[in-house]
């Protein structure tokens, strides 16, 4: 690379960099660019350099410039860009590339990297017969809104069963929602605003990421332990960044698998008490459990913890229910905002979910399931072992293997090889905001046994 080819690639990067915050609105029309000087120092590049892309984005209309005052934010902005928020990843392996290619795939691809069940995991007969009998239902059920709540029945049965993990709530603190990330999308358009401080998990779900940032939230990462998060490093955070608001999972945490123990939910409770920190329990995998882990709502009694649910991972995808158990106070001000983005609920969906609890096909499809996933978790912890690649733990329950690659691998580059056989992998970055997990792949066990899965990832590791 000659020096005025270096010189071009550095200024397109800061030109980059200026883009990025503009797409995800962190500068506004009419706000000022930082110094020359300053943004130089910080992304390690010449004054030169910064003048050349102020010069370039000010031609394209930008940015405009101030005689003796600076640069500054010209114009309308361009449409709010989540994939331009925050550091920017590989196109190829961020965290919305790894959905949409789950999500798009075909019938022939393999993928051991989405996070939900096989189709024919699911209890199909026992769907269509409750299908045909919700087709029989009275013409309201077919054709009018939900109350803003939602269905009362099915509040009732969701609050004597979230009563089974030791979490006492009235029907009347419970509000249904089209799904789990619904539920957490209300519940951060209630309690925090653009700029606020959101804790997440070290790694985490990589949609809590993307839901956060839609939502204008600074993100500070908390490394995540066995028994949960590190306690140390979460005190510190808490100190230094004064966040709002803490999401996370509780009895099966994505993507590691790992159970939140009681001594370390008490400890974390006792922290979030102090700093008047708001914690979303994301307990969506609570049915795949054994034996109940601890629930930091039931330690805490819906005080300053909320939690929330959904059926998508268990009874389907394509039935969208969830829900939010909180404080009294807060379930008013959720409705509003319901009511505000949704209207209606979706009275179908709650009627279905409603009738597959009580005619005992749930009960029975779970008790079914966990022993699957058991036996399947088993033997793909074998055939990974086999090559080198070695679960970080032996989760208690669930779907999820979280595993390290042997030294040297890097796991994006793995998933870029698979997916030209057709096989959709989750590398462990998209799961980790401070960029610490390139050497970690999450699979699905559920959709890891295929022999082809096992025969392309040696093929990768080869080369």
């Amino acid at each position: 690379m000659t020096i005025l080819e270096q010189d071009d690639t550095l200024v397109g990067r800061v030109m980059q960099a200026v883009r990025q915050r503009l797409a995800g609105r962190a500068l506004t029309p009419g706000a000022k660019l930082p110094s020359i000087r300053g943004l130089a120092q910080t992304m390690g590049v010449s004054k030169s350099t910064v003048v050349e892309a102020y010069d370039r984005l000010a031609a394209e209309g930008v940015i405009r410039s101030r005689r003796g005052a600076g640069f500054y934010v010209a114009g309308r902005l361009p449409p709010l860009s989540l994939a331009e928020i925050g550091p920017r990843l590989d196109r190829a392996i961020d965290p919305f590339w790894v959905s949409r290619q789950s999500l798009d795939a075909g019938e022939d691809f393999l993928k051991p990297g989405c996070g939900w069940l096989p189709p024919a995991w699911f209890p199909e007969e026992s769907l269509r017969r409750n299908l045909r009998s919700l087709a029989r239902a009275d013409t309201a059920t077919l054709t009018d809104y939900g109350t803003p709540l939602g269905l009362l029945p099915l509040r009732q049965i969701l609050a004597r069963r979230v009563a089974e993990h030791g979490i006492e709530v009235a029907p009347d603190q419970i509000m249904l929602t089209e799904s789990g990330t619904q539920a957490i999308d209300l519940l951060c358009r209630f309690l925090i605003e653009p700029g606020d401080t959101v804790l997440v998990d070290d790694p985490c779900y990589f949609n809590f990421q993307a839901l956060l940032r839609a939502h204008r939230a600074k993100l500070v990462s908390v490394p995540y332990t066995a028994s949960g998060p590190d306690l140390a490093l979460f005190e510190q955070a808490l100190a230094e960044h004064r966040p709002r608001l803490y999401v996370t999972n509780s009895s099966v945490h994505n993507p590691t698998g790992a159970t939140l123990s009681p001594v370390v939910a008490h400890r974390l409770l006792k922290l979030a008490d102090a700093a008047g920190l708001v914690i979303i329990e994301d307990d969506i995998f609570a049915d795949f459990e054994r034996e109940p882990a601890a629930r930091l709502a039931a330690f805490d009694g819906l005080s300053r913890v909320v939690h929330i649910g959904s059926f998508s991972k268990t009874l389907s995808a394509s039935v969208r229910c969830g829900y939010v158990a909180a404080r009294r106070d807060w379930i008013e001000g959720l409705t509003d905002l319901k009511i505000a983005t949704t209207f209606g609920g979706g009275r179908l969906s709650a009627e279905f979910v409603l009738g597959i609890l009580k005619d005992g096909t749930y009960r029975k499809h779970m008790d079914g399931l966990r022993e699957r996933l058991g036996r399947a978790m088993g033997e793909a912890t074998v055939r990974l072992k086999a090559l080198g690649i070695e679960p970080w733990l032996e989760p208690r329950a669930g779907m999820f293997l979280w595993c390290r690659l042997p030294d040297g691998l890097d796991a994006a580059e793995i998933a870029q090889r698979v997916l030209l056989e057709n096989i959709v992998l989750a590398p462990g970055n998209a799961f980790s905001l401070s960029q610490s997990a390139g050497g970690f792949l999450r699979f699905n066990v559920a959709q890891s046994s295929d022999p082809r899965l096992i025969r392309a990832l040696e093929a990768a590791m080869r080369r």
